[in-house]
């Protein structure tokens, strides 16, 4: 499908409310970039496109214009089995995405497989000057590697990221936050030894403590050692 009969079929699902409410949950968008197509709805678009195999032309157009086509275009690339494919059409389009909810929506399924490819795309991710691909890079490392494939390294990959931009370090915050949850002994010490920027450290401690994945206890710990 061409731009022109997405950015229609987009049109046709346009929700005035909705547009109204992801135009707040995304300050750094002008609001006449914004059709209002639910996320359900761009989904179920994106699948079909997918089933096609007829995205090719999309997915190289860029810069899209709508926010709605960037949010279908993430959903598409998520559905690429092709770990190759998918990867190539991933780095293409990080550049060109411009707010945090088409950052976090890009989710690869093929990813799960093939963690070990999949690492130094994220280290080279994390070094970026870009916001949104240094965010996407952190957003990966949290998703899939804080469990079975969880490694020491991972954190200090995240601790070493410091910036001045807000939604990385809210990421950074939330990996910390997660990294809380599920390998509470290997990250305390980023706490007590205060190896994080202050605002990351106290905001992950801040979502950690609001988790219920944490407990009690280490809740109560945690709040002994926010900076003041």
């Amino acid at each position: 499908m061409n731009k022109t009969a997405i950015q229609k079929r987009l049109y046709a699902e346009s929700d005035a409310k909705y547009r109204d409410l992801a135009s707040k949950l995304t300050p750094t968008l002008k609001a006449d970039t914004i059709i209002g197509v639910r996320t359900p709805a761009l989904r179920s678009i994106a699948k079909e496109i997918l089933a096609t195999g007829d995205y090719e032309d999309f997915l190289s157009d860029l810069p899209h214009k709508y926010f709605d086509e960037n949010q279908l275009h993430a959903f598409i690339i998520s559905g690429i089995k092709d770990f190759d494919l998918c990867i190539g059409e991933v780095c293409k389009f990080l550049p060109f995405i411009n707010n945090w909810a088409t950052c976090d929506q890009m989710s690869p399924k093929v990813f799960a497989k093939n963690k070990e490819k999949l690492l130094p795309y994220i280290y080279n991710w994390v070094k970026s000057k870009d916001t949104y691909t240094v965010r996407f890079g952190v957003g990966m490392l949290m998703a899939h590697y804080l469990d079975g494939d969880y490694k020491a390294e991972y954190p200090k990959t995240v601790a070493a990221i410091h910036s001045d931009e807000y939604y990385v370090n809210m990421m950074c915050a939330w990996y910390f936050a997660t990294a809380l949850a599920k390998q509470y002994k290997s990250v305390i010490p980023y706490f007590e030894k205060r190896k994080l920027d202050k605002w990351v450290h106290n905001k992950a401690i801040q979502k950690a403590r609001e988790s219920y994945r944490v407990g009690d206890a280490e809740k109560e710990y945690l709040k002994t050692l926010k900076i003041k």
